[in-house]
This record gives structure tokens, sequence and C-alpha cells, in this order.
């Protein structure tokens, strides 16, 4: 009987990437009017970021081909639901519209990439809150309420797409705890930045000094694990 049961299940690696692959496909289609050439999605535990994209990753052994790379990192699922794992996904298909239709520039996050993230329902923000810096090397998102997105996530599990089925369980308890005692505060003005509890009102030194008349509180940023 268990053995039976084992056949009759997907495999493991093919049931989570296929999920990816279908959610891929399905906002191709209706986020970006299936303009975007396929790109192999991979899960990889990079260091403070959801997900990345990278141009041109792979190339082919035999055949004279490349392949972009849209890539997760599972470590940022297990306090995210579905809509916001997915969103990461979204966020870099717009860096792989970008490479394709548009534009790139150095600072990664420029003003054309904002301008596609807001028309397909997604506000960019440094610290993923409203009112948060919106280009730079290092920009999340927040999900705008009745948005595209949004609408075409609730359209996405009307196909019995299920859900997210696996967590990564890497970090310890120490590590978690340790983290969430530990938040990047960020100067809005000068980007000067200082660490402490999540809950302290921290003034920026900088700006102060060099106007006594004017206090610049810092922000907090995203939690480790901003989209790259």
């Amino acid at each position: 009987m268990t053995k039976k049961a084992h056949k009759k299940s997907p495999a493991l690696t093919t049931a989570q990437y296929d999920q990816f692959q279908r959610a891929f496909d399905f906002f191709n289609k209706s986020l970006f009017q299936s303009s975007l050439p396929h790109a192999l999605i991979t899960l990889q535990r990079h260091a403070k970021t959801r997900g990345y994209f990278s141009p041109n990753r792979f190339k082919g052994r035999y055949a004279k081909e490349h392949a972009h790379e849209i890539a997760m990192n599972p470590d940022t699922f297990l306090s995210r639901k579905d809509v916001e794992i997915l969103s990461t996904l979204v966020h870099e298909m717009v860096h792989l519209w970008q490479h394709v239709h548009g534009k790139p520039s150095k600072s990664h996050h420029n003003k054309e990439w904002g301008a596609k993230m807001k028309e397909i329902g997604l506000h960019p923000s440094a610290t993923g809150l409203p009112g948060g810096k919106e280009t730079g090397q290092k920009v999340t998102h927040y999900i705008v309420k009745g948005g595209s997105y949004e609408k075409q996530f609730a359209a996405l599990l009307k196909t019995k797409f299920g859900k997210l089925r696996w967590d990564s369980l890497s970090d310890s308890p120490n590590a978690k705890k340790k983290r969430a005692s530990k938040t990047k505060f960020s100067c809005p003005v000068c980007d000067q930045n200082a660490w402490g509890k999540p809950d302290c009102l921290l003034i920026c030194g900088v700006c102060h000094e060099a106007d006594e008349d004017e206090i610049v509180v810092m922000i907090p940023q995203a939690p480790e694990g901003e989209d790259d």
C-alpha cells in the first residue's frame, strides 16, 4: 500500500517547481500580455534577499542558447503568505520585462521599472511600506489593495492552483530571535544607516548637524529578505 501511494504522488521536485512555473505562465499572460520569454526558476538561499533576477545566467550544454534566471529564496517563505511569496516572483518578472523590453540601469530599480511595478499592482518601496523610497539598489514593494496583481492572484487560485507546499527550516530559533531584535533604519534624506530594536525612534545626527532646525526621523527598513 505504501509503495503504491508513493507512485501516485508527484515527485517532490516536480511538484514544487511546477507550481512556480504555473504561476509564472499565468502572470506572464495576465499581467505581461505573454511578452516574457521563459526563464529558469530556481530556489537559492541568497542572504538578505527574497529573490533576484539574473540575465543570461545559463547557457546550453549542447545547443547555442542562453536562459535568464529568476531565483526564489526559500528561507523567506516561512513567515509569508502565498500571495506575498508570488509577488516576489512577479517583482523579478518585472526585471525580466525591463531586460527584454526596457532600459535597465546601474541603479537596478529605476523609474521605468517602478512605473511597470505600479502598472501591475505592486508599489515599489525601500521599506515595504507606503512612503518608502521607490528607486535604488535595494527596493522591495507592497501589494496595492484592489490592484491588478491582487486581482490576478485571486484568479490564479480559481484555476485549482492550490497552495505552495514547502517552507525552509534552515533558520534556527536563536537566529530568528536575533534577527527580530535588530532592525536597520535609514535616513530618507542622506541615506545614513543605523541599527536598533524594531520600536526605536531614531533621529539622523548627520542631517541634524547640517541643519540644527531640522529633525529627520530615520525609517525602519524591510526585514532581512527584501526583494532584490
